[in-house]
């Protein structure tokens, strides 16, 4: 990609400068379910002069906002083990620890701060949906996507097509994402009172990391994962 324009859409960036990503937070420019809208549909949706928005974008060094994802070389099989040893791990670690801490700050907080009741609920909710939903990929999915990796010919599923599941954890990416931008916007972009103590501002630095690590985690399957498992099985 030489240029970025109007038209570009934000999974295209993300894939060959992911260093942008962060840049696209700060915005809030949802790269990863959203990651198929132009830069023009994606900025004016929230309020930004999509010409304005490509300048902040280009103004990050050239020599590291030209570094690709080295996601796009992989193979299926070794894309969805990197999925298990990277963005799973990290969840498995996070979530637990995040869902007891936000307990913790809410009933000492609470009271002087009754946005952390809703917090800690939108935490739980967060890893009532992805627990399983890994679960659902390990177990079901990515197996099925080894298989196809492996494979000589054509493979037939149990589930028709491989399209079928595939769609189904997007959607669970869907409520996911929506759940992280209700924290994100409760919390007040993780804004933290005077009165914060060292597990308020543990907390609020997890949700912050989790938001980033699940963004691009959503981003890398949905943009870059699905797509190439989806060709793969329709060239059989």
């Amino acid at each position: 990609m030489t240029t970025i324009t109007p038209e570009t859409k934000l999974a295209d960036i993300i894939v060959e400068r992911p260093v942008l990503a962060s840049t696209m937070e700060r915005l809030g420019l949802d790269y990863c379910c959203g990651g198929q809208r132009s830069i023009s549909e994606a900025a004016t949706e929230v309020g930004l002069d999509p010409h304005t928005t490509i300048e902040i974008l280009k103004a990050i060094p050239e020599e590291a906002a030209n570094t690709p994802d080295d996601w796009t070389g992989l193979s299926l099989t070794e894309m969805v083990d990197r999925l298990e040893v990277t963005h799973h791990a990290f969840l498995r670690e996070a979530l637990p620890r995040l869902t007891e801490l936000s307990t913790k700050v809410a009933g000492v907080h609470g009271e002087n701060h009754p946005e952390l009741i809703e917090v800690d609920q939108l935490t739980k909710a967060i890893r009532a949906d992805l627990e399983p939903h890994m679960m659902k990929e390990e177990r079901v999915l990515f197996p099925m996507v080894r298989q196809l990796d492996s494979a000589d010919g054509p493979v037939e599923f149990h589930c028709g097509t491989l399209r079928n599941p595939i769609s189904m954890m997007m959607m669970e990416h869907d409520r996911v994402g929506e759940l992280l931008e209700q924290i994100r916007s409760v919390s007040s972009a993780y804004s933290l009172p005077d009165d914060a103590c060292a597990s308020y501002r543990a907390l609020y630095e997890g949700l912050a990391e989790l938001e980033s690590d699940t963004h691009m985690h959503v981003h890398r399957e949905n943009n870059i994962v699905f797509p190439a498992v989806l060709r793969a099985e329709t060239a059989g």
